[in-house]
């Protein structure tokens, strides 16, 4: 759940804090076999810290686990319209920026599926400013030409795949059971078992993809105009937590009638505005509650409650602690 969630990104925090602010670092970049997309020309930049650990699976198949803590990353590559690309969303939030002036997002356990040529120089955002998952990268001519065993012996044909997701736009499969039973054991491997565990289930997802009956649900997609006024309400809503914005005040403010602001704000930050504010409200009492000796009612007027009450209430809603309880367990 989202209190575990709050875990493993403190423990991202940890093991990305011996890099130097923007930086996106790129390990285990294949050298044996040509890259399919982590040639010499991929470029990645991010305005926090990130890490890519990268294998090359099969001839044609590579594999990143990617763990970014920032707002964004930039990434450039080749524009390879038989490469598909597809990426697993399995901490945080993240959304593309794409050639055509659109953008898409990704919430837990959500999959997407693209050709490499719809975001071949394109912006990823992190909402949650923390993000970690997993990207598969298939160059499908050299799939159909020499697949491994398994899919040779069960006349896997790469040529569906370009069919159904490398027509130009970005497919999403919701989080489900099917997709947790291949990718929850990648994550929990231990560094000699990864590349092992890689072969093995990647050729599981791509039979599951090919046996699919449609292309999954096509990701809604939002203008990038309207995702980055979305942006821009956010960082008003989080730099003034002491003010109490209604949306009708947003929606004038900002020129999006009610229904989109809504609509988009959750599509980018994965909550509708009230029950977002509230989290958010919440994990920064947490922080001063950890490293502030300020009482608990001043702490909950600088989070933007009136009342102790109400944010105490709020508190152990969003914790299951009281925010004593919290603070004699975090402090110091």
């Amino acid at each position: 759940g989202r209190r575990g969630g709050m875990k493993q990104a403190d423990c991202r925090r940890m093991a990305l804090a011996e890099l130097p602010q923007g930086t996106m670092e790129i390990v285990g970049r294949p050298a044996a076999e040509p890259g399919v997309l982590f040639t010499g020309t991929f470029q990645g930049e991010t305005d926090g810290r990130g890490r890519m650990e990268v294998y090359p699976v099969f001839p044609g198949v590579e594999a990143s686990f990617n763990t970014v803590l920032g707002t964004y990353a930039a990434f450039r590559h080749e524009a390879a319209r038989s490469t598909l690309e597809i990426n697993h969303c399995r901490l945080g939030r993240v959304g593309w920026d794409l050639r055509d002036g659109m953008s898409v997002y990704l919430g837990e356990g959500d999959l997407s599926l693209h050709s490499a040529d719809c975001c071949a120089d394109s912006v990823m955002h992190f909402p949650a400013e923390m993000y970690a998952g997993l990207m598969i990268c298939v160059d499908l001519t050299h799939l159909a030409e020499s697949p491994p065993p398994i899919l040779a012996e069960a006349d896997f044909q790469a040529e569906r795949l370009a069919e159904k997701f490398c027509g130009g736009g970005t497919f999403a499969l919701p989080a489900g059971p099917e997709l947790e039973e291949i990718f929850r054991p990648l994550y929990r491997q231990p560094e000699m078992r990864r590349l092992p565990y890689l072969r093995l289930k990647l050729q599981e997802l791509l039979l599951y993809l090919e046996g699919l009956e449609s292309g999954g649900r096509e990701l809604t997609r939002y203008g990038s105009q309207q995702t980055a006024r979305i942006q821009e309400i956010h960082a008003l809503l989080t730099e003034h937590l002491d003010r109490r914005y209604t949306i009708e005040e947003l929606s004038h403010r900002y020129l999006l009638n009610t229904s989109t602001l809504k609509e988009v704000f959750k599509a980018v930050y994965g909550l509708p505005i009230a029950t977002y504010m509230k989290e958010y409200r919440v994990r920064r009492a947490m922080e001063l509650l950890r490293e502030s000796g300020g009482s608990i009612a001043a702490i909950a007027a600088a989070v933007g409650y009136e009342s102790q009450g109400k944010f105490t209430r709020a508190f152990k809603d969003v914790t299951g602690q009281l925010p004593t309880e919290y603070r004699r367990e975090h402090r110091g």
